[in-house]
């Protein structure tokens, strides 16, 4: 999940928690609003009448009375009590019959020496008649301003995290690993951001000088190691020229060759990644794809045949590759045919076809060898994990990483399927444009 939604999400399940919580707590609190606003009101009529008997005198004012829907009460009559008071209650009053319950304000006080009790009140019932209203008007301003809470974060949150999606987006995603090209900064006001994009810049920047010292290292060793390989080679093939050595010393001088052999090929492989990394070839080339296959079958079919291994291709005569390099797509079918017989079995098989789905052109070759460990298929593409290797025969050689350094040149993407003791299916799925049906 992105950072982005997370944060929404999390906004708005507290916002909505929020929403519970206040909704939950809203009657009671309209309940006291309503209460105290009541008091507030009827501590004000309590103030209004004692300053009118102030300034009027009382005599007209003693009496009790009502409001014709019987909502509100006024009472002011002489008092027995001796002691003060100051209250604000709910209290029941029977009036022509009816018992109703009142929020009454009882205050008593002496004028003239007389004791007086002044009651002003407010039926309860009235008082709860605007609960409703006021619990609806308020749930609807909160939840307007939860949606509104909620929109802007999630504007701000746009706003804040763009300069992070732009640099996931310019400095790992779109990067061609490990060319990556030169540095451009994102735009932030986040010192946090800043931080990231300067630290991934500097990672980048190791990795690539990492990549590029390897690069040189072993395109120069490539070319170094070629002199004293052809020196040697040529010695030893003065030496086989010589009448004087016997069967044993010959048969040792071929073992060094076979050594030499298979040194100069590795060699030469190398160089040939290296090559193609640095893109030092050209993709010019246009050809059928079928009649390249070919080619690769009439170099490659005397080995099938010692191991007495059926070989298959079903790929159609009208499909077309352009803007490739054929000397490199040569070497790749190669050596994953190449591999195919190696690892297969004494009358095995080996099937190529071609899928077309959905603008999507795809080629498999599958063998029925001895297959991949589970352990092994991360690594089979990993060139230094087969160096570490001797010269075995159950080792990948360096077959694979050159396949993988010629398919990332042409933009191929390479999916395997394996199965030990089964077999292995290697399937290349082509970008759009590099396969054209004529």
């Amino acid at each position: 999940m992105k950072l982005k939604t997370k944060l929404t999400l999390f906004n708005t399940i507290s916002k909505l928690v929020i929403v519970t919580i206040f909704v939950l707590l809203l009657p009671g609190l309209i309940k006291s609003i309503n209460q105290n606003y009541t008091d507030s009101r009827l501590r004000k009529q309590r103030n209004k009448l004692l300053q009118i008997i102030k300034t009027q005198g009382i005599k007209n004012y003693v009496y009790a009375s009502y409001s014709p829907l019987k909502e509100e009460y006024y009472s002011l009559d002489e008092d027995s009590l001796d002691e003060h008071l100051d209250t604000i209650k709910n209290e029941e009053r029977k009036i022509e019959g009816d018992t109703i319950a009142y929020r009454i304000l009882s205050y008593n006080f002496i004028v003239n020496k007389t004791n007086y009790l002044l009651e002003t009140g407010k039926s309860v019932d009235s008082i709860g008649e605007t609960t409703t209203p006021l619990q609806n008007i308020a749930f609807e301003v909160l939840l307007g301003m939860i949606l509104l809470t909620i929109l802007a974060d999630l504007l701000y949150t746009n706003y804040v995290l763009r300069p992070l999606g732009l640099i996931i987006k310019t400095k790992l995603i779109a990067q061609k690993f490990p060319n990556f090209g030169s540095y451009k900064k994102v735009k932030t006001t986040t010192s946090d951001f800043e931080h990231l994009d300067i630290s991934i810049h500097q990672m980048i920047q190791a990795i690539e000088n990492a990549f590029q010292k390897e690069r040189e290292f072993i395109s120069n060793a490539s070319h170094e190691l070629m002199t004293p390989i052809s020196i040697l080679q040529s010695k030893i093939e003065n030496m086989f020229a010589r009448e004087d050595i016997d069967d044993d010393f010959r048969g040792r001088l071929l073992e060094m060759q076979k050594i030499l052999n298979r040194l100069k090929s590795i060699t030469k492989t190398l160089l040939l990644i290296s090559q193609i990394e640095n893109e030092q070839f050209l993709k010019e080339d246009t050809t059928s794809l079928s009649a390249l296959l070919g080619e690769v079958y009439d170099e490659i079919s005397i080995r099938m045949q010692d191991k007495n291994i059926s070989y298959e291709a079903s790929i159609p005569d009208n499909w077309k590759l352009t803007k490739v390099n054929k000397f490199l797509l040569f070497n790749l079918f190669f050596n994953l045919i190449n591999n195919a017989i190696k690892y297969n079995r004494e009358t095995g098989w080996i099937r190529v076809v071609a899928d077309h789905q959905n603008d999507t052109f795809s080629i498999s070759i599958t063998d029925s060898g001895v297959g991949i460990g589970e352990e092994y298929l991360p690594h089979i593409f990993n060139r230094f994990k087969k160096l570490q290797q001797s010269l075995q025969q159950d080792s990948f050689g360096l077959g694979l990483p050159i396949v993988k350094s010629i398919a990332d040149f042409h933009g191929i993407q390479i999916e395997v399927m394996s199965e030990k003791d089964t077999g292995s299916t290697f399937r290349l799925i082509f970008p759009p444009g590099l396969i054209e049906v004529s």
